[in-house]
């Protein structure tokens, strides 16, 4: 029977051809002497490390005999998993190789006449010479609202997405539908949602495992893997009707609260966006500078209960100066405000992940999928073709 190892996964290399034959193995055990019937039986399989490069698997093949057992261990005691195939002539790891990294292989074969031997060769892949990193989010054992993604950024260019996708699992407690859909975050990087079907169910626990060590992205290799988790919590959604200058609080299918608010100065580039918007970040109290997103002089001020909605910088947030006009017109610089009592109310109440379902007549447009979780603008039949794998 054939025995295969499958150790704990690692990651990988660059291009060497090495030929474990006794010129360029160590052999470890085999037969001593010679058969004076047949002396071919005696001789030990010849053992070829095909081309161990990085971004490629390991593969060993075996002349003269089958392959019973391959080890490829990294410096560090990590090693790559593998499997036999034509008939045990010939072994490919599971994993691919990394770059930089030092390689040990011990292959034990056997002879027809049933004699085992073991040979020692180890290869060095060549350094990356660009690193590619990235930033997951939600963060780890966090708890989320319904309309979070399990959401990607890299540092460097992607240009080969399907890759990268085939390394890219998300696995969930109860089965949810969901798709990775290719976007550029509004930073200009490029980005890799994954998002339900629908909004996700309460309680649901998500896994993302991105095994992309020894992964060529295009613009820079990965040399680590990747692991995160979530739960889903309590089903909230913000609905905003910026018409009848109102939000209200919606859990469980229930309204649990109504505020009066102002939204975006219409005519203008101080409208609000519409469509759904994710709340990012629960930010409490910070400065706000009307320059930084392209507004001219018009503020500069430190706001309090501040929730980010999009990169561009629409917030919900409390807004004293504009009590005048809460419920009754939209007068703000394109964020949602509220009275300080209503926001501080509301700011405990929410949670990160919470979508917020914007209407109104005089918008300027909807949130694009880049700029912050716009990705439930999106059809799902659009979303799914967003894959590098549709």
């Amino acid at each position: 029977m054939l025995r295969i190892r499958t150790p704990r996964p690692v990651l990988a290399a660059v291009a060497l051809s090495v030929s474990l034959t006794a010129c360029t193995a160590q052999a470890a055990s085999g037969p001593a002497g010679t058969d004076a019937g047949d002396p071919a039986k005696s001789r030990p399989a010849k053992v070829t490390v095909v081309d161990p490069a990085a971004g490629v698997p390991v593969t060993v093949t075996a002349t003269g005999g089958t392959i019973s057992e391959v080890k490829v261990v990294d410096a560090d005691g990590g090693s790559l998993a593998g499997r036999a195939a034509a008939g045990g002539a010939r072994w490919v790891s599971d994993r691919k190789a990394a770059p930089g990294t030092q390689y040990t292989v011990e292959v034990t074969s056997r002879t027809a006449d049933g004699k085992e031997s073991t040979t020692r060769s180890s290869f060095r892949t060549a350094a990356a010479d660009k690193v590619n990193k990235l930033t997951l989010a939600p963060g780890k054992n966090t708890t989320v609202g319904i309309g979070h993604p399990v959401s990607i950024v890299f540092d460097l260019p992607v240009t080969k997405k399907a890759d990268v996708e085939k390394q890219l699992k998300v696995t969930t407690s109860n089965a949810t539908e969901g798709s990775w859909g290719w976007v550029k975050d509004y930073s200009g990087r490029d980005r890799a949602d994954w998002r339900p079907r629908t909004y996700w169910k309460p309680g649901t626990k998500v896994t993302l495992e991105a095994d992309l060590n020894g992964t060529d992205s295009g613009g820079g290799w990965f040399v680590r893997d990747y692991r995160t988790g979530f739960t889903v919590g309590s089903a909230q959604i913000v609905k905003v009707d910026l018409d009848r200058h109102r939000l209200t609080l919606d859990k469980d299918g229930r309204t649990v609260r109504t505020i009066p608010v102002s939204g975006g100065t219409p005519g203008g580039d101080k409208r609000s966006w519409r469509g759904t918007a994710v709340l990012m970040a629960k930010e409490g109290t910070i400065n706000m500078n009307s320059e930084t997103v392209g507004l001219g002089d018009a503020y500069d001020k430190d706001v309090d209960y501040s929730m980010r909605l999009t990169w561009s910088g629409m917030y919900a947030h409390a807004a004293p100066w504009n009590a005048a006009y809460f419920g009754n017109a939209n007068k703000s610089s394109g964020c949602i405000g509220m009275s300080d009592e209503d926001a501080a109310s509301f700011y405990g109440a929410v949670n990160v992940g919470d979508p917020f379902e914007i209407t109104g007549k005089d918008t300027k447009g909807t949130v694009d999928e880049g700029n912050g979780y716009g990705a439930w603008n999106v059809s799902w039949e659009q979303w799914k073709k967003k894959s590098a794998l549709a």
